[in-house]
């Protein structure tokens, strides 16, 4: 069955059956076209919200991203702005495979149903071009033929007519002669005419229409297909990124499996334990001994405040301290009635009050500013920059414990630089060998500033460590001196005892907590933002659970600051900023030229 068959007759409905179709595809199209804006508008608020809740750089948020809460915090904002990506992508992929090759099919089948309408209407305007040639044609073979019958007319009348001449005779048989003749001329020139206008209208109703109308029923099956091509692409755009959702949402649930009390407890006390030891008891202030006596720590005389008491130990217990709170006066009696001396000794004070109760007073008023104290800990420790004293550069003005740690930090940092400078040395050293056996390539002595430089930056870097080393050692550290070492991925991907920056872990064993602990307080820049030499895209999962490591995740894209120098390990950073080392068989690394 098809339209130029059993839809003969139903131009008009086929016109408009096709139109409407037409008018489908472009609805449909519309239809996607708004559909990307409301993804496109759905993943700029995403974007927006991830941005509004995402930590500044160097802010307080960003410190507390050391536990494991806040970092999981961090992992949902990137699953998240992730997230918001892939719903891009959708948005993008629906203009590319829907909206743009639809809106171009749909203008083919615009201008190909013009073309068959065109000749639709031009066979149309043929047969009725030649219908009324036959109509002009049977009109004139009618008027012809009555002329014709009344020629005849005419002759038999004057044939009969007694009064009519030979001339009138012949001449009325003669005109209904000729008329008769043209009234058959006309009868053969319509009955072509006929005959010709037959065989356009078959032409029309059996050949010509239905190619034109099965033209069209093909083409409305065509447009049919692609839209449902469309309809299936437009599912399909979407379960195609459908896998990387879902990774984005398993990341959001591995981020909250992720969280470790514990973890965040022992963070927090690596990053605040001062080392300080507990003060010690109070020595009773024994005040009924009399006020007199010379030289006793217990003396009425002169009471013990808690900064006296704290004196013996200020070194230890220095936080503690007020240096606005001065020591109270000595204790004086209210009222002293004068007596005779007697010959065994001077008199006795006598106090207006009890004297237990003076004394209980008076030690409540030298506990009270300990306890005070105590409440400024939080100020004048654990605020950076408010009432610290000011940095020295041995960071004496730290607790003993974070003084310890960031004095190693330092000196795991010049080792850094004192590898660095050793390796440079080293390969100078070698291109100056090879200059020397091989002039052609090179002048040995342009190199001699350049070895000079880097002798004298082994030195300094040299005087630095042993400077720092005695300041860590003063401090109570171990005293080693702190090597960089590379560290290497051994068979089953973890990692040997020392990590980039020099820090030791137990193979095996490595404390979690060392990979979140950070910095007490930032006194200096370890280096300049060094410039990205490539990028690099993750392949696995790696935790990053050794110090001077970076997380990262599968399909993570960093930025190469620093390439594998044979140890099995790239420099890598965020575009947040964060940088660590990862290993290079992890990733697939692509060096700008």
């Amino acid at each position: 069955m098809d339209w130029g068959t059993d839809l003969w007759d139903q131009y008009d409905v086929i016109e408009k059956h096709t139109q409407s179709g037409l008018d489908l595809v472009e609805k449909y199209v519309k239809f996607v076209k708004e559909r990307t804006e409301v993804e496109q508008n759905y993943a700029k608020q995403l974007r927006n919200l991830t941005k509004k809740y995402s930590p500044k750089r160097g802010s307080k948020e960003e410190q507390e991203c050391r536990f494991t809460s806040h970092q999981s915090f961090l992992d949902i904002l990137n699953e998240v702005n992730d997230y918001a990506g892939q719903r891009e992508v959708i948005a993008e992929n629906m203009i590319l495979n829907i909206c743009l090759e639809l809106s171009k099919y749909l203008q083919d089948l615009k201008q190909e149903r013009k073309t068959y309408l065109s000749d639709a209407k031009k066979a149309q305007q043929n047969l009725e071009s030649s219908y009324k040639q036959l109509e002009s044609s049977k009109k004139r073979f009618e008027r012809e033929w009555r002329e014709a019958e009344k020629a005849n007319q005419n002759a038999e009348k004057a044939d009969q007519d007694i009064n009519a001449t030979k001339a009138d005779v012949e001449k009325a048989k003669m005109q209904a002669h000729m008329r008769t003749h043209m009234a058959e001329e006309c009868k053969n020139d319509y009955a072509a005419q006929l005959q010709k206008y037959n065989q356009e209208q078959s032409q029309f109703y059996f050949t010509e229409m239905p190619q034109i109308l099965n033209k069209l029923q093909d083409m409305d099956e065509r447009r049919v297909e692609k839209l449902g091509q469309g309809y299936v692409s437009f599912a399909e755009t979407e379960k195609h990124v459908t896998p990387i959702i879902s990774k984005c949402l398993e990341g959001v649930a591995k981020a909250g499996a992720s969280t470790n009390g514990r973890t965040d407890s022992l963070a927090l006390i690596e990053q605040h334990k001062s080392g300080f030891e507990r003060p010690g008891d109070l020595e009773f202030e024994d005040y009924s001994q009399g006020i007199n006596r010379a030289s006793s720590d217990s003396s009425l005389g002169t009471p013990k405040g808690p900064l006296d008491l704290l004196s013996k130990n200020k070194n230890k217990l220095w936080p503690f301290s007020k240096k606005s709170k001065l020591p109270p006066p000595p204790l004086t009696p209210l009222s002293v009635t004068p007596t005779p001396s007697p010959a065994n000794g001077p008199p006795s004070p006598k106090f207006a009050r009890d004297p237990l109760s003076y004394c209980l007073k008076e030690i409540n008023k030298t506990v009270k500013p300990r306890i005070s104290s105590i409440r400024t800990l939080k100020r004048t420790v654990l605020t950076p920059g408010k009432q610290m004293p000011p940095p020295t550069e041995d960071f004496g003005h730290l607790p003993p414990e974070q003084r310890r740690k960031k004095l190693q930090r330092k000196i795991d940092y010049i080792g850094k630089e004192l590898q660095k400078e050793v390796d440079q040395s080293e390969g100078l050293e070698k291109m100056k060998d090879v200059y020397e056996k091989n002039p052609q390539m090179g002048d040995p002595s342009s190199l001699e500033p350049q070895i000079s430089q880097t002798g004298q930056n082994i030195e300094r870097l040299r005087g630095e460590m042993q400077k720092y080393e005695s300041w860590l050692m003063e401090a109570g550290g171990r005293g080693e001196t702190a090597q960089y070492v590379p560290h290497t991925l051994n068979n089953n991907g973890s990692h040997d005892k020392y990590s980039p920056d020099g820090a030791q872990s137990d193979e095996g064993n490595a404390d979690p907590s060392q990979a979140i602990y950070a910095e007490f307080d930032d006194d200096f820049d370890e280096d300049e933002a060094i410039s990205p030499i490539g990028e690099c895209t993750a392949l696995y999962n790696f935790q990053g659970a050794s110090e001077g490591t970076i997380a990262m995740q599968e399909g993570e894209v960093f930025a190469v600051v620093e390439e594998d120098k044979g140890d099995g390990w790239t420099r890598v950073r965020r575009p947040n900023g964060d940088e660590g080392y990862i290993p290079t068989s992890y990733v697939s690394v692509s060096l700008r030229k």
